[in-house]
């Protein structure tokens, strides 16, 4: 399929998102007359998915290859380190996420003719464009926690002619001056809802990347406020992966931090919970990961690489100095388990495992979340039933 006035690897790629149903119909025009290269800086780190590696690309001497990256459905690293380093760096803080998540997020934002969309998390300015070309500039607002990505993303707009307004502030506190909105879209992954956007949304609907501190992983859910904006509910539509707000970050502090003296002193024992049972294979999207993510609270996991058919998996808790370790290896039946501090971590992540079992393995299609003011809960297949996250 040929879009129309769009040529090259541009138009290849939206063939191949149309094909995948990425890409919807009603999101055509606005595809073929935004590109993506248009809100790309001189200089950017492209995600090489073959080799798995982040590489720096310059248009400056490799225009050539800039324009493959930039018009290929890969995430486009733009900022390191809020800006601290001119990348790479430790931390990438701003990008342009793939072509093909984009669109899956527009599409299944449903807006409509009329509609007033708050984008949270402007970035390059590319989703803002795109929702600009859309419903107009009057119904568009951004916003962008880094003023120096700010700025630049207003240049860009306004230089494709698409002058939609970005705010220069903290996306958590949304926007109640230019409420109510019909939809908040985000753009960086949430731990928690902000109590703002149910308030900047009565009537309407909240499309965010939303995760848990157990993982760098998200889950794209969908939640309808009510019309007092009190509560916003939804389930969530499958996995993604976004960098993260910058107040609700991950507050692990390191492994050195908790485990300063190794596994000397900590409780030992064995379990019979397999690697495949815990960690599903290597997709880290797998649904189990995040289901446990939603029962363990205030955890986090790392995964550490396998050597010589030996792989610890470590768990830490958030608010205090727990840890536990469980060391799987090949052809053993049972696997070495660690634990130490006020928590028994592992036996709480081998207990949610085992109720993730019992209800039939569930898929991210099976859970929800409802915010509130007060916090939120998650829940399987019903509402009613539902425990705090």
């Amino acid at each position: 399929m040929t879009l129309t006035g769009v040529k090259g690897a541009w138009s290849e790629l939206g063939r191949s998102l149309l094909e995948r149903k990425h890409l919807s119909a009603d999101w055509l025009p606005a595809f073929a007359a935004v590109p993506r290269s248009d809100f790309l800086p001189d200089l950017i780190w492209p995600f090489d998915m073959d080799t798995g590696t982040t590489v720096a690309v310059d248009r400056r001497d490799e225009p050539d290859l800039w324009s493959s990256y930039a018009d290929a459905d890969v995430p486009i690293v733009t900022q390191w380190d809020d800006g601290a380093s001119d990348g790479p760096g430790d931390v990438p803080t701003s990008s342009a996420s793939m072509p093909s998540v984009v669109f899956r997020m527009l599409s299944a934002l449903e807006v409509e003719a009329g509609h007033r969309i708050l984008e949270i998390g402007t970035g390059t300015g590319w989703n803002a464009a795109l929702l600009t070309h859309r419903l107009g500039t009057q119904n568009v607002v951004s916003i962008e926690i880094d003023p120096k990505v700010a700025n630049a993303a207003r240049s860009r707009l306004a230089a494709q002619q698409l002058p939609g307004q970005v705010l220069t502030r903290d996306g958590t506190e949304g926007d109640e001056a230019g409420s109510p909105y019909h939809r908040i879209i985000a753009t960086a992954g949430v731990r928690q809802i902000p109590p703002a956007w149910l308030r900047d949304t009565p009537g309407g609907m909240i499309l965010a990347p939303w995760g848990t501190h157990f993982g760098n992983g998200d889950a794209l859910v969908r939640l309808r406020v009510s019309e007092d904006g009190g509560v916003a509910e939804g389930r969530f539509l499958g996995p993604v992966e976004f960098m993260k707000l910058r107040g609700q970050r991950s507050p692990f502090a390191g492994h050195d931090v908790h485990v300063p003296n190794g596994v000397a002193g900590a409780d030992r024992s064995t379990t019979t919970v397999t690697e495949e049972q815990l960690l599903g294979g290597d997709d880290r999207f797998d649904a189990r990961r995040f289901a446990l993510g939603l029962l363990v609270r205030n955890c986090h996991q790392q995964v550490a690489d396998k050597r010589d058919g030996t792989r610890p998996v470590w768990f830490y808790g958030l608010t205090e100095r727990s840890w536990a370790c469980v060391m799987f290896q090949d052809g053993h039946a049972e696997a070495t388990v660690w634990q130490s501090g006020p928590r028994r971590l592992w036996d709480e992540v081998a207990t949610a495992l085992a109720w993730w079992r019992a209800a039939g393995e569930p898929g991210y299609e099976r859970l929800g979340l409802t915010a509130t003011a007060h916090g939120q809960r998650a829940w399987l297949d019903r509402p009613a039933e539902s425990w705090d996250v």
